[in-house]
């Protein structure tokens, strides 16, 4: 299991509003990676998908051109303005859980993600590994979000 938070200087509901929007997660995961919901899922946010059934398959994209995995997104609880939890299965994880809550602190937000994984090829070792890029990747994810609302 992974575990980030951070600040941000703006409200709960303004940044419930960016972080549940794919443009806003794309955001922050670039440069890195960008994920494309599927065409039937054309307009819905992590809000409006339908709880606990997949939307298909949400490309993931290597520096936003490369397929190189995708998630059998599933959103199964939500709590507007506060918490979602996707609870997913992708090409390369058995089990994909990723909870983001948003808590109201003095002059912003605190944003907090855990993110639980299992991949799915039974390789010694390969748990660590990819909880460690995912704790970097949370880390980047939280900073670009950190600095994009920084300059607003």
């Amino acid at each position: 299991m992974v575990e980030n938070h951070v600040e941000v200087s703006a409200t709960t509901a303004v940044v419930w509003d960016r972080v549940v929007h794919p443009d806003g997660i794309n955001h922050e995961m670039r440069p890195w990676m960008t994920m494309s919901l599927p065409r039937r899922a054309a307009g819905l946010t992590v809000e409006t998908i339908p709880l606990g059934r997949p939307v298909g398959r949400a490309w993931l994209r290597l520096f936003g051109l490369i397929p190189f995995d995708f998630d059998h997104l599933t959103v199964v609880d939500l709590e507007t303005g506060v918490r979602f939890l996707e609870r997913s299965t992708m090409m390369s994880m058995r089990r994909w859980e990723h909870e983001r809550t948003l808590t109201p602190v003095a002059g912003g937000t605190r944003v907090h993600d855990r993110v639980t994984l299992q991949p799915r090829l039974p390789i010694p070792g390969l748990d660590a590994l990819l909880a460690r890029v995912v704790d970097e990747f949370f880390k980047h994810r939280q900073r670009r979000l950190q600095t994009y609302f920084a300059t607003r």
